[in-house]
């Protein structure tokens, strides 16, 4: 990266001396034509005064030293004068596009380039009272010829901007790659390296997304460890209670209650594993997911009859209040969510207690509500109680059956949904989770 930098700030600095060179030699030699041309004009005025032949003779012999030519044509176009050739054998000047300029305007002006010998010629012409017209002319190098004549000293000017701009470029190069260089070298500290304004967006994003990949780092290997104990758990059981049985160390009876466990312990492995690989394949982000109308109120009604039996056994009474709400949503996500939060609102709960579903349809929003009269969750585990495989009480979770999975299932639901989620909840007295859809026939997170 330093290198590329580098190279292209020493690319745009060449560019840039080239280019200064020639539109300095473009500038200096259009100066160079403007001066010649007003040293010819004071050259023509200060002879305009002369009118006689023996005086304009005297001054061309003396401009001579000047390279100076002087020319007087006849309002005809026929050369009286001329200081550098023979008149009688000049053709008529008639023509010529200074000449006939200082007839019509009384001054003229015009360059004419020898192409054979690289050369300029520049006139200026000016108009006499006595209806004649003086012309004073000077050759002088082409741009070309300058050029190369002041070759050697352009050459070695821009060598050493060029060699000036080399180390201006390195410098910038350092300048512009230390805080980056820094921040790779020590990224958990990125904070205290001094850096440019421009650059401090970039490592505010770069230091936001570090964070973020450590979080999830951090939350995988916790899951990972998670997993692990939560399957050794059941399998160390079900393992167990197998060896006793193969040894013929059980009897009868002991036969019968560890066959019991062993089927509650592969159940719950069971329903572990498939909590795992459902909040796994929740976790794709470009998971295809179809969305339909879909009844809120039928499903909760289908759901709470479905876990009536399981009410009854922990002595839990069930109730569905609301109407029917019909919303856009993935039916098997939603009946995920409804037997999960109302399957948690059942565990967690008290013998004789009850759970309520309630649905309620607002403009602009649809509210899935499911209430308990259980336990409760302390308020100091109410913002964990989303994470995988965290409880409140450990023990009371196990010997229910439950995973630590359901809400982390819920939370992922719910995001694919685009919905949002309320937690009420004091400990001793029960708890409330609210879910908020909102009413939109065709939302533009639909996935299909």
């Amino acid at each position: 990266m330093k290198k590329k930098i580098h190279v292209q700030f020493i690319g745009i600095a060449a560019i840039a001396v080239i280019a200064t060179l020639i539109l300095s030699v473009a500038v200096f030699y259009d100066l160079f034509q403007k001066q010649v041309l007003e040293d010819l004009k004071s050259y023509a005025n200060v002879m305009k005064g002369i009118m006689t032949q023996q005086e304009i003779d005297k001054e061309a012999v003396a401009y001579e030293i000047d390279d100076m030519r002087v020319t007087l044509i006849n309002p005809d176009g026929s050369v009286e004068f001329d200081s550098n050739a023979n008149t009688h054998v000049m053709e008529n000047h008639r023509g010529r596009p200074e000449v006939t300029e200082a007839f019509e305007d009384g001054i003229g002006e015009a360059i004419r380039k020898s192409e054979t010998l690289d050369k300029n010629t520049f006139y200026y012409a000016v108009k006499l009272k006595t209806g004649q017209v003086l012309r004073v002319a000077k050759e002088a190098g082409s741009i070309w010829s300058i050029f190369w004549s002041a070759l050697p000293v352009i050459a070695m000017i821009a060598l050493l901007i060029f060699a000036i701009c080399v180390v201006l470029a390195r410098v910038l190069t350092k300048s512009l790659v230390r805080p980056i260089e820094q921040m790779a070298d020590d990224i958990e500290n990125m904070d205290e390296i001094k850096t440019y304004p421009e650059l401090t967006p970039f490592i505010a994003m770069i230091h936001s997304q570090h964070k973020d990949i450590m979080k999830n780092a951090k939350m995988r290997q916790e899951f990972t460890a998670n997993v692990s104990h939560e399957l050794k758990t059941p399998l160390t059981s079900i393992s167990g209670y197998s060896e006793l049985i193969e040894t013929g160390m059980a009897s009868e009876e002991d036969v019968r209650r560890f066959a019991r466990e062993i089927h509650r312990n592969s159940s719950r492995l069971l329903t572990l594993i498939d909590d795992i690989i459902r909040l796994s394949e929740l976790d794709v982000e470009d998971m295809s997911v179809a969305f339909t109308m879909v009844n809120l109120y039928q499903l909760a009604e289908a759901c709470i009859s479905m876990l009536q039996l399981n009410a009854k056994q922990h002595d839990v009474t069930l109730k569905l209040e609301g109407g029917p709400c019909t919303i856009c949503a993935n039916r098997q996500m939603l009946d995920e969510l409804i037997y999960n939060l109302c399957d948690n609102a059942i565990r967690y709960n008290n013998p004789g207690g009850s759970v309520v579903v309630r649905l309620k349809k607002d403009v602009e929003e649809t509210m899935l509500s499911v209430k308990d009269t259980g336990i409760g969750i302390p308020i100091q585990h109410q913002e964990r109680v989303f994470e995988r495989f965290y409880r409140v009480d450990k023990s009371r979770s196990k010997s229910t059956g439950g995973t630590g999975l359901g809400l982390a299932i819920v939370k992922h639901i719910v995001a694919q949904h685009h919905a949002r989620m309320e937690l009420d909840s004091e400990y001793g007295a029960g708890t409330e989770i609210r879910v908020y859809f909102p009413n939109k026939q065709e939302p533009d997170w639909k996935k299909t």
